[in-house]
């Protein structure tokens, strides 16, 4: 699955991006196409889903970067 949230309001971005994460099944991957480095939600993926998740950084800007995180 992929979501793009380039054009999402800033604070609606992580809410739907945690939401979809969690109706996922393991196994399942999400892509996140976004137009900053999502480190911050990486970070909140340590702090709130650890040992739930695997994070691969695909592309690094500058102009969108893209993650995929695979539901353990």
């Amino acid at each position: 699955m992929t979501l793009d949230v380039r054009e999402m309001p800033p604070w609606e971005r992580h809410p739907k991006i945690m939401e979809t994460f969690d109706g996922m099944k393991p196994g399942d991957t999400l892509q996140i196409i976004n137009d900053h480095d999502p480190r911050p939600l990486h970070y909140q993926f340590m702090m709130e889903r650890e040992g739930q998740f695997q994070w691969h950084s695909e592309e690094k800007g500058p102009r969108h970067w893209i993650a995929t995180i695979k539901k353990m």
